[in-house]
């Protein structure tokens, strides 16, 4: 038996407002031919199908048009879950259509955990998934008036912690036959590494959970959100697919991938790292105007299967106010597109006017990074009050759920 492990599509996705609708058609189809070439029998989805709660209309069509081609193929199970990014409602909306076909979606946790595990049988092996999809806090937390902050952070990591505890105590109960039981989830563990296109999806520290702390039931944990493919603290077992396309420039100087886990007599024998292509390249260019010049001439010599994106960022020597018209000049007449000019910046504690200054615009700050640079400017500790910024993503994070469109 072979599964895929695979997350973080975010379909939909937009870098610096251009759309990458073409790279991600180009991975579905590599996905759908690994799927065959690779005889997959089972595909796991951890989370982020989609980049917002509410897809576009053709997102949507890309993403039912894949499953249903899936359909034909040799895989014969998908399961699905629902991500920091997915709308619960999106994500279960099909749940009893999708089922007829053998695909099943967990769009957000369930008052009983045994609606998110599946028994699955592909010849003579079997195998159980337990489908833990991104877990909300008020989903599984109980609110208790007059609660301190460690007191929310303590319930609600105890809350996270016991929802795995208790699925795969579950799975034990059902395991009669000592199969492996492969578990799904969408957070931030500790040992992971981030890029800049992952937003904080717990309170500070809320979701910090190590690889400790997930039960030993678990032959294979297969997680979502960190878009960089890894092992979480070096254990073979519990792995970040990553994003299969580069959503960030940050995400340039590493491989996308797809894990493969073969399953043979009652156990995971080999899990193979699948490289993705790059469909679409993106480069960072560095320098002097002149050297950046020479840096783009190189690049529009080569092939590229789709129109290369740049991001050049020039010495802070080139403070000249045509630095930028020069860059998108040069840029005009080549075949490729520079995204992002922005100058080195200083080490320097600046003032956020400034700071936006040395941008093209201000989409390309985080709310986290203009808190953090306010913090700055006011000479505020935040190193040493982490309480402060956990505080605040707290905040952002109920506001982005209420109002995805603020995700952008």
């Amino acid at each position: 038996m072979k599964i895929l492990h695979t997350s973080d599509w975010h379909l939909g996705h937009r870098l610096h407002e251009q759309s990458q609708h073409e790279e991600q058609l180009l991975f579905l189809q590599w996905l759908h031919d690994t799927i065959e070439n690779q005889s997959v029998d089972i595909l796991l989805i951890a989370g982020d199908v989609f980049d917002t709660g509410v897809p576009s209309t053709q997102s949507q069509k890309v993403y039912y048009d894949f499953l249903v081609g899936l359909t034909k193929t040799c895989c014969k199970y998908i399961v699905i879950t629902g991500g920091n990014h997915d709308a619960p409602g999106t994500i279960n909306a099909p749940k009893e259509l999708l089922s007829a076909l053998q695909i099943h979606v967990v769009g957000r946790a369930s008052d009983s955990v045994e609606d998110e595990v599946f028994t699955f049988d592909v010849d003579d092996d079997q195998i159980i998934v337990a489908a833990v999809p991104y877990l909300r806090d008020q989903d599984i937390r109980k609110a208790v008036a007059g609660e301190s902050f460690e007191q929310v952070s303590d319930r609600y990591k105890t809350a996270l912690t016991n929802h795995y505890s208790q699925i795969a105590q579950y799975c034990s109960e059902i395991n009669k036959q000592n199969v492996p039981v492969i578990a799904m989830g969408h957070l931030f563990a500790i040992g992971g590494s981030t890029s800049d296109s992952e937003q904080s999806i717990y309170v500070g520290n809320l979701g910090d959970i190590g690889a400790d702390d997930f039960p030993k039931e678990f032959a294979y944990i297969a997680l979502g959100h960190l878009h960089r493919p890894q092992k979480v603290g070096g254990n073979d077992r519990i792995r970040y697919s990553g994003s299969p396309n580069v959503l960030s420039f940050s995400e340039i100087g590493y491989e996308k991938k797809v894990f493969i886990l073969d399953i043979q007599k009652n156990k995971v024998v080999t899990v193979e790292d699948v490289s993705v292509p790059a469909f679409r390249c993106l480069y960072q260019v560095k320098g002097t105007l002149e050297e950046c010049r020479l840096e783009l001439l190189k690049l529009d010599q080569q092939n590229h299967q789709l129109t290369p994106w740049i991001e050049v960022v020039l010495d802070s020597a080139e403070k000249s106010a045509n630095a930028f018209q020069e860059i998108n000049k040069i840029a005009a007449s080549l075949n490729l597109e520079v995204l992002k000019v922005t100058i080195n910046k200083s080490r320097n504690v600046k003032g956020i006017e400034e700071l936006l200054e040395e941008t093209k615009g201000i989409k390309e700050l985080q709310p986290l990074d203009v808190f953090k640079m306010k913090c700055k400017e006011r000479d505020f500790d935040l190193e040493n009050n982490p309480q402060i910024e956990d505080a605040f993503n707290e905040v952002l994070q109920i506001a982005i759920e209420r109002n995805p469109s603020l995700e952008k």
